[in-house]
Parts: structure tokens; sequence; C-alpha cells
């Protein structure tokens, strides 16, 4: 029997979410997802996993990215693109922004708000004098905020420095990131993605001092400065990556962080044979080198079953939405990759809502249809 009359406006509201919960369901469901254009770039897309391949590992990060050093292509990558709090990462790009424009071999004498730099500190005493190079090892080994600060102080100062830095990464294509300090502490403004740390490391490693620093394990620091013509004492500084610290196969270092609002934050290359990987890792949620690890097999054993679904820093021109300058941007996604989205797991409150939204869907659409047969 029909009744002479339509469902009742709360049933139709319950409809109308059924239909919109159903929609909201197959996104958070981790299903495969189209991509909308042959024009857009799915490393833009920030809602998961992109791959055209084989499937990468389940990492425990808000963000990661597997690509290429030689190539700069994108083996696979999750919320590449998303705008995260880098930690010490960002020394990486602080290195290459330095590297070029200071003599290894000058000397430097500290000062005192060079050495009071807070966070983490490789020990450099103020009125005492060290070469430039040892205040890199400084920076890259026990990731020394106060080497940082000296570094940008013999570079003419902060805020140059910190201008060099927003201009470097601009000239190599990093859109997600700008600096507002060279330690990579916490700060309101200051941010990266993964993207971009994969750009900053593969441009290091074209640098043979970069290679240098990141992949020694420890060396000896000098002490302060002693006066008249003692001789002055020095200390042992390591390395904070766990993975050169065991001797991973291939390991060419880079560069740990951590801070509260970042949580941990990884970047790491690796040479296998005739292909170097780099894997860059952010707001992990598991021990730093574990996820690495599982990227880097995963990288080693698919790479050449995977088509790439992006490169690091091909020239599309754009504005920086942070500074005025001219910078690049990845190159149009190619047809045929596909986008996936999280498991529920990322997140409770994501698994939550896709029950709710899965009980709305139930019950909007039964009352819906059962309103119909009626």
């Amino acid at each position: 029997m029909r009744l002479p009359f339509g469902p009742s406006p709360p049933f139709r509201a319950l409809g109308v979410l059924g239909s919109v919960g159903a929609s909201l369901i197959l996104a958070f469901s981790g299903a495969s997802l189209a991509v909308a254009s042959p024009d857009v770039d799915p490393l833009s897309n920030d809602h998961g996993i992109v791959v055209d391949g084989p499937e990468p590992p389940k990492i425990w990060a808000k963000s990661w990215i597997v690509a290429d050093a030689e190539t700069g292509e994108v083996l696979a990558a999750k919320n590449a693109h998303q705008r995260l709090r880098p930690a010490s990462t960002l020394k990486t790009l602080t290195a290459v922004t330095l590297l070029p424009k200071l003599d290894l071999n000058d000397g430097y004498r500290v000062q005192w708000e060079d050495a009071h730099a807070t966070g983490s500190a490789v020990g450099i005493v103020p009125g005492s004098r060290y070469t430039i190079d040892e205040l890199f090892y400084g920076l890259m080994l026990p990731s020394g905020n106060d080497a940082a600060r000296a570094l940008a102080s013999a570079a003419g100062g902060l805020h140059r420095t910190v201008r060099a830095m927003n201009t470097e990464a601009d000239a190599l294509g990093a859109q997600d990131t700008h600096a507002i300090n060279p330690t990579g502490l916490d700060a309101p403004g200051q941010f990266t993605s993964a993207f971009d740390l994969a750009i900053f490391t593969r441009a290091g490693l074209t640098n043979r001092d970069f290679r240098r620093y990141v992949s020694t394990v420890s060396t000896s620091f000098p002490a302060q400065e002693p006066k008249r013509d003692k001789r002055r004492d020095t200390y042992m500084i390591y390395n904070q990556n766990p993975l050169l610290l065991e001797g991973y196969r291939g390991i060419l270092g880079v560069k740990t962080g951590y801070t509260s609002q970042a949580g941990r934050t990884f970047v790491a290359a690796v040479r296998r044979g005739d292909r170097t990987l780099i894997v860059a890792l952010m707001g992990i949620v598991e021990p730093s080198e574990t996820a690495a690890k599982r990227l880097f097999t995963w990288g080693f054993s698919q790479g050449d079953n995977v088509t790439a679904v992006g490169t690091l820093n091909e020239p599309n021109s754009v504005t920086h939405p942070d500074h005025e300058t001219t910078v690049t941007t990845p190159p149009p996604q190619a047809a045929g990759v596909s986008t996936s989205t999280p498991d529920t797991g990322d997140s409770p409150a994501q698994g939550f809502a896709v029950w709710v939204l899965a009980g709305i869907a139930l019950v909007g659409g039964g009352w819906w249809l059962q309103r119909r047969r009626t």
C-alpha cells in the first residue's frame, strides 16, 4: 500500500544523510580512488597513500615519501605535501644553504647568544674560536642548535640566514617550506613537508662536504679554547642517526629530528647497487628507524615494479604563498595512477567517524527505502 504522501521531512533528511554517508564511507575506507584528471598532481592529494604498483608497507606516520635520489622520481608517498613542523630535519636546509656561502677553513669566535641557543647543543663556548668545518660537524652529528646559531652568525646573522634558507627552498622547488629559524625548533609559521625534506636531502647529497658530515658516526670536537699556549682539549660527539650507528646496509646517513609539536621526524638515504633511495617521514609514531627500514626494504625490492607518481622538482612556475618568490612545482600526474586513503587505524577519530557514517547510511537509507515501498 502506497501512502498518499511522500516521506516526512525527517525521513527525507535521513535519506540524504544515508547517501552522503555512503559516499564518505568510501572515502575513508581505504578503497582506491580514481584520479579526477590527468592534469592533477597526485602528490597534492593529502588524503593518503599514492602509489602505482605494489602496495607499500603500513607506516605509522602522518606523512612519508620514498624517492630515487638520482632521477628524483617519487616511488610512493603518503600526504607528501602536508605541511608539518620539521624539528631538526630542517637542518638539512640550513646545511644546503650555508655550505656554499662559508669557507670551511675560516674561524669563527662564538658569541654569547650562539652558545645559549635553546635545545640540543654540541657545547660551543662563548669567546672560543672554532672552524666552520667543526661547526658543521656540531650541526649535523649531535644536532647542535648552538652550532646552527653560530653558523648563521658567521654567514651574516640570523635574519639574513633565514632569508637565504627560504630563497634556497624556493630555488629548489620546495613550495611547502617556510623557515623561521635555522635550528628547526617549533616556531609559529615554520613548516615543511616530507616532499621538501626529500628535495633538501637530494640537493645535499650532491655536495661532498654534506655527504661527509651526514655519514660520520663520531668525531672529536674542541673544548673551550685554552688561555695562552696550552693544548686544547677535545671530546667525542656522535651522530644521532640509528641506521648509521647500527651500520644498516648502504646507509649514507642524513638527519633525525624531534620536538614536542613535531614529534619524531626523520630523513635518510641508502645506496644499494646502482640505486640511491631517499626516505623522509614526519609525525612518526613508531621508532623512526623501524619505519624507515620498511620503506627502504619495499623501495629496493619493488622499485622496478612501480611507476613513478611524480618527481621531486620539475619546473612549473608558481608563486610561493608565503613570500614573493617564483618557485617550481612537480609535473602533472600521469594518467592511470591511483590514490588510496589510509586505514582507519591511522586515527581513532577517523575510525569512529566511519562507524557513525555507516550507521547514518544504514538507518537513513533503510527508512528511505521503507517509505518508498509503503
